[in-house]
């Protein structure tokens, strides 16, 4: 088997893996397992989700360096395309399905609820990320402008997490663990750019 095929596999593997817990949500959805609110949770799920990947995403580099496995850096991508989706979905359902396209409502929405004005900030910024996840867009760009563009990450994933810890009224754990985690990321990424210079 040839390492393209390999590679291949492997990211039809980890793409199938992205999408289980969609598949798992719809699943529950069939099964009316969804519980007295099922547009909130369904709304909450996507948007951890979305934010559990982009943290999956981060990690990427860091694991490729420690374990020297430079080729890992290929499932970054579709991960945060994937990622990127499920967003998408969670900002879609809130938007068509919790508030039935009531723009006003929504612009009151997103004036006075701080997670809301953080979750759409950082929707906004993964936008251009998101549009420019190809390889024509690196030339385009050239390499040094898409890195500068795809730093907007350090800054998209920490608002995710703010986001998730205004949202949630009572176990804040799930979003400081995650925070923890991202801090630790972003620390390991300014130690290295340290050294490098």
């Amino acid at each position: 088997m040839t390492r393209r095929t390999v590679d291949g596999i492997v990211l039809w593997a980890v793409s199938l893996a992205c999408l289980l817990p969609l598949l798992w949500l719809v699943w529950r959805g069939y099964q009316g397992e969804l519980g007295a609110n099922p547009i909130e949770t369904v709304i909450r799920n996507l948007g951890v989700w979305g934010l559990r990947l982009l943290i999956v995403g981060l990690t990427i580099t860091p694991l490729a360096r420690i374990l020297k496995r430079p080729r890992l850096i290929r499932v970054r991508r579709p991960i945060g395309l994937i990622a990127f989706s499920y967003i998408v979905l969670h900002l879609s359902t809130y938007i068509g399905v919790d508030q039935y396209f009531d723009w006003a409502s929504i612009w009151k929405d997103i004036l006075k609820r701080p997670f809301i004005t953080i979750g759409v900030a950082a929707f906004l910024l993964l936008i251009p990320m998101a549009a420019t996840s190809f390889n024509a867009a690196i030339r385009w760009l050239g390499s040094q402008r898409w890195r500068g563009l795809h730093r907007l990450i350090y800054l998209i994933v920490p608002m995710g997490v703010v986001h998730y810890y205004l949202l949630v009224k009572a176990d804040h754990r799930p979003p400081l663990i995650y925070g923890g985690i991202v801090a630790v990321l972003l620390g390991w990424r300014a130690v290295a750019a340290l050294k490098r210079r």
